[in-house]
């Protein structure tokens, strides 16, 4: 327990001094986008951080690690590359100008309050499997339940890969311009990614659960997955698009909201 804790410690406060670099950064450049990509890159960080502490890089340590490096790699890089691409977020600028106008609070104030304060903590229980699943070593191969999350989590993977792709192939297309992606991934589910995600944690979650503490993680994919369907994830993105998309009502009528299922199904 105690080196439990004192892992989780360490975790918390490099995530804590990794946030205050990142705020600052922010507040220099009076842009907060970045965040975005770090929600992928930090938790790579803490799970890079667990497996020092560690000690032997046993198969479940192993799993859990090379698994969300993969995944936060190339989410963080996919949304860095969007940042610089397409500038800063309005939903940040729209939420900080608000804040800045309602409340009276500088730039400063509103980012560290309202992005980085709050996503810090997020992001340290999102990424609870990844920790308490490494916190004692397991020397024992993996087995049918870790075996199932690997490939729940690969799977995951690919269809967040995968639906990213189609969605930056279907964007680059100037006649695609107002138009609703509803072809490829996007035919089974309107959000292939944010489920992709989900696939991601729930297997990490099953990784760590053979190992010691890795049971008491479960509080992670579940907060991911009320993230992604109820309220900064599909949300969002729903809201935006049923205002700035005629079609969207039809392709919302025909399509599942989450999980993958034929056009037309009762999936929602």
């Amino acid at each position: 327990m105690i080196a439990l804790m004192q892992m989780l410690a360490v975790n918390a406060a490099v995530l804590a001094a990794c946030f205050l670099v990142l705020w600052l950064l922010g507040v220099a450049i009076r842009d907060v986008t970045f965040v975005d990509a770090w929600w992928g890159l930090g938790i790579v960080v803490l799970a890079v951080a667990s497996f020092v502490q560690g000690g032997a890089p046993t198969p479940h340590r192993l799993a859990l690690t090379n698994l969300s490096a993969a995944w936060g790699l190339r989410l963080g890089a996919y949304l860095l590359w969007r940042w610089r691409t397409d500038g800063p977020d309005r939903r940040y600028r729209t939420m900080l100008g608000k804040a800045q106008a309602e409340r009276g609070w500088g730039f400063a104030t509103s980012s560290l309050l309202l992005v980085f304060a709050l996503q810090a903590p997020l992001q340290f229980v999102v990424a609870l499997p990844v920790q308490l699943g490494q916190a004692i070593a397991t020397p024992a191969p993996l087995g049918p339940i870790a075996l199932a999350g690997v490939t729940l989590a690969v799977v995951g993977l690919l269809f967040e890969t995968v639906g990213d792709f189609q969605l930056v192939r279907f964007r680059a297309d100037p006649a695609n311009q107002g138009k609703v992606l509803d072809t490829g991934l996007w035919r089974f589910t309107r959000h292939p990614n944010y489920f992709g995600d989900a696939c991601v944690w729930w297997g990490l979650f099953l990784v760590a659960a053979e190992t010691p503490w890795g049971a008491w993680s479960l509080p992670g994919p579940i907060l991911i997955t009320f993230l992604l369907t109820r309220f900064s994830g599909v949300p969002t993105v729903e809201g935006r698009m049923r205002r700035t998309r005629p079609e969207y009502e039809a392709y919302v009528a025909r399509t599942s909201g989450f999980i993958p299922w034929p056009p037309g199904g009762s999936s929602r």
